[in-house]
């Protein structure tokens, strides 16, 4: 063997081993499970710090009030009038008129009929609150959805990165190994420009990755209030329906959108009998006691004049509405339409469920086809791709066409961890369409679930005038103390982590 056939074997067996190592998948074990999120802990801090969701509730909790303050309509209302005055210029004409006086009365009047109006307008109340606590339901499972899709962008941006990690380095052993057989005449310079480009690229498909991995993490601690440390993989979601007939059915049962706009719907039509009574009678009992104090500014002896006088009233008060220029009847008419409005709305809230929810499921299905499809696909193109090396080894397949092969390999492994992504997040929508994808149906971790119904049954008696809470005090966390994210990712397989 001469020392040009050495030379030339040499770089080539660099070369092949050098792509042997680049096909191997990067090995590594995760962190300890006692530092990683789980999904369930990250629904957990959402649940308990997203300020959408803490901001909601605290919008009910002051929809709450409603009820009590129209309930004030129907019961007594008495207060008390102090008046003091000092006439400081005495007309000349004035019949012992007197330097000043004290007058101190009070008055009660307590509601007997109002025509409907009270009646009425605590059930509107009461429906509204009923739509309320649905919002908040429909207002929970909409920041879990989006606590899910940001987790699975995290999993899915990292395998990204990683992947496109493993592609750089592939590329800059190819490029090695390309150079050395360009230096012993065995390949052209062509050939070294092509993995120079497809290098260059791969860096700047690796740069555009890391910034998506690093919004991803910032959406995540949005959301959650937390940065995402060593993420798991997710569990399997409970309870999804077996077609998308089932999934829609449960829907229209559970679902809080259309529950809300069904309360809704209730409170508009209670909303007619206030509008109507504004035409019936009115009454009430009324009682009143005077005191009347001169404070000794009349002289003694005055004709018909006292320093102290009392006094003490009762009856009853009635209004007969006779002639309002047609305002009660077109305030009928107004609650009417509106009434018809939320019909519609409510049909329209009905068809929309029903559209996500079909969606939802399709999107799901079909993602579960592509994963399947894609699984297929990544270890047709690992054996394509092994099997032009090899062809290359003897002659038979260029540069290029390793290339071309290690791109399609690297776009099949992106298009299965982006269908995962998809898959699980389409899933979720499923249950969150379903009206199963809240607190109460996801397990969440920690301390005992937020009750609305808890504030409701505590203020809806409330009579007491001065009976205030306490200063409102911040609930959701802020995140300025959340180191900003990077693109660093963990040691393991992108395709199948542990």
């Amino acid at each position: 063997m001469t020392m040009l056939d050495t030379n030339k074997k040499q770089p080539r067996a660099r070369w092949l081993a050098g792509l042997a190592l680049g096909a191997l998948t990067i090995s590594g074990t995760l962190s300890s499970a006692a530092h990683a999120e789980t999904l369930q802990g990250a629904l957990a801090k959402a649940y308990e710090n997203n300020p959408t969701l803490t901001a909601a509730r605290a919008g009910q909790r002051a929809n709450d009030e409603n009820v009590p303050i129209q309930k004030a309509g129907g019961l007594p209302d008495a207060r008390a009038v102090v008046d003091y005055q000092e006439n400081l210029v005495i007309p000349g004409n004035a019949n012992v008129q007197p330097m000043r006086f004290l007058n101190v009365g009070g008055q009660v009047s307590v509601p007997i009929y109002q025509g409907g109006a009270v009646k009425n307008a605590v059930k509107a109340a009461k429906f509204r609150v009923e739509a309320g606590q649905a919002d908040l339901r429909a207002t929970e499972a909409s920041i879990f959805s989006q606590t899910v899709g940001a987790y699975m962008d995290v999993i899915r941006d990292q395998a990204i990165v990683q992947l496109n990690q493993k592609n750089v380095s592939v590329l800059r052993t190819n490029l090695q190994a390309t150079s050395d057989r360009f230096e012993i005449g065995d390949l052209t310079r062509t050939d070294v420009a092509q993995s120079q480009a497809r290098l260059a690229l791969a860096e700047g498909d690796l740069r555009t990755a890391e910034s998506n991995l690093i919004a991803s993490r910032e959406a995540y601690i949005r959301l959650v209030g937390d940065a995402p440390v060593d993420l798991e993989q997710p569990p399997q979601l409970p309870n999804l329906p077996a077609t998308a007939e089932d999934a829609v059915a449960i829907a229209l049962t559970n679902n809080p959108d259309i529950e809300a706009a069904n309360q809704l719907v209730n409170a508009s039509r209670a909303d007619i009998g206030v509008a109507r009574a504004g035409r019936m009678p009115k009454l009430s009992a009324v009682g009143g006691a005077g005191y009347a104090n001169n404070l000794n500014s009349i002289a003694d002896g005055s004709i018909g004049r006292q320093n102290v006088t009392t006094n003490v009233q009762t009856g009853l008060s009635l209004s007969i509405p006779i002639f309002q220029g047609g305002r009660p009847a077109a305030q009928v008419r107004q609650a009417q339409s509106r009434n018809s409005q939320s019909i519609e709305a409510y049909v329209e809230t009905e068809r929309g469920v029903i559209a996500q929810t079909r969606g939802a499921y399709a999107a799901w299905q079909a993602n579960e086809r592509i994963i399947a499809a894609t699984e297929q696909a990544v270890s047709a193109n690992a054996l394509s791709l092994e099997g032009v090396r090899a062809e290359n080894s003897v002659g038979t397949r260029s540069i290029l066409d390793i290339l071309n092969a290690e791109q399609e390999y690297l776009n099949t492994q992106v298009q299965l961890v982006s269908a995962r992504r998809n898959s699980y997040v389409a899933a979720f929508s499923v249950l969150a369409a379903m009206g199963k994808a809240e607190a109460r149906d996801l397990g969440i971790e920690g301390g005992a679930l937020y009750d609305p119904e808890v504030n409701y049954k505590r203020v809806k008696g409330k009579i007491f005038d001065w009976d205030d809470d306490p200063k409102p005090q911040q609930v959701a966390t802020d995140t300025r103390a959340v180191p900003a994210a990077d693109a660093s990712v963990p040691a393991g397989d992108p395709l199948n982590p542990q």
